[in-house]
């Protein structure tokens, strides 16, 4: 019933699941993932433990095939599951149980894993692992390429109604006090991997990270900044001035020291 990526970007440390089907809310129960340790999807009558229990065997040490070995053989239930497993190290290992209905299958290679059931045809799976591994930019845009692709080769061959995105990097989340990176589901929509995708480029946004090199120098902007936080009821020093203007619009996240993300400049530009 569902057809998903689980992936990592070893250099980034980041570890993720993208996923797509027709059932209510699939990301509550296909995606698990944490940094450092690994990521899972467990679906086609998912045994949800496969999540909390394979993660807990990774964190262990345990590589992606032995894990996904040791969970299937104490699973009365294997012949109906599917999983997909990347591991720490990128290894990975892939699952479809005998009684999953077709079309069936997986295919995994180096840091990654696709698998579906109830689809198109292998053309679908071909297109989750093709498209991640031609696509470059952050696992997050990757993993949403690939759901994409997944999803014009046929995808679910009973229609579409959920989606779901996971990234997990530890000290990524909030604030950096949780590994929870990316987190963004569609639980019922007509078109999930569309919708997911915008709400994905909102999240960019607020929350998403330009890298250092691209910051500009808060002095050689910071006349126009003054003036135009001036413009919106925000006096005083430009840095106090500024923060209180990206917490008024939920860009907190993108504020640096003495340098400013030419993202939040934008958003100034277009505010003012």
């Amino acid at each position: 019933m569902t057809f998903s990526l689980v992936a990592c970007d070893l250099d980034a440390g980041e570890w993720g699941v993208s996923v797509a089907s027709k059932f209510l809310a699939v990301g509550a129960v296909v995606p698990w993932a944490r940094g450092d340790t690994g990521a899972i999807a467990t679906q086609s009558y998912a045994n949800v433990t496969y999540g909390p229990d394979g993660l807990a065997l990774l964190a262990g040490g345990a590589d992606a095939q032995s894990v996904l070995d040791r969970l299937v053989a104490a699973d009365p239930g294997r012949d109906q599951r599917q999983v997909g497993i990347v591991d720490a190290k990128g290894g990975s290992a892939t699952f479809t149980g005998s009684a999953c209905f077709d079309w069936a299958g997986g295919r995994a290679g180096a840091c990654h894993a696709a698998q579906g059931n109830i689809l198109a045809g292998a053309q679908v799976v071909d297109a989750l692992a093709d498209t991640f591994l031609a696509t470059e930019g952050p696992l997050a845009e990757r993993l949403l390429a690939a759901l994409a692709a997944g999803d014009a080769a046929g995808g679910d061959r009973r229609g579409r109604q959920s989606a779901c995105v996971i990234v997990r990097r530890t000290g990524g989340g909030y604030g950096g006090n949780n590994d929870m990176m990316i987190d963004l589901r569609v639980d019922d929509h007509e078109d999930p991997v569309a919708e997911l995708q915008r709400i994905y480029a909102v999240h960019d946004l607020l929350f998403g990270q330009t890298p250092d090199d691209k910051l500009i120098p808060l002095e050689e902007v910071g006349g126009e900044v003054s003036e135009r936080l001036a413009t919106l009821g925000f006096d005083g020093p430009v840095g106090e001035a500024l923060r209180a203007w990206a917490g008024r619009e939920n860009l907190e996240e993108r504020l640096r020291e003495d340098r400013i993300d030419p993202v939040l400049l934008r958003a100034l530009r277009e505010d003012t």
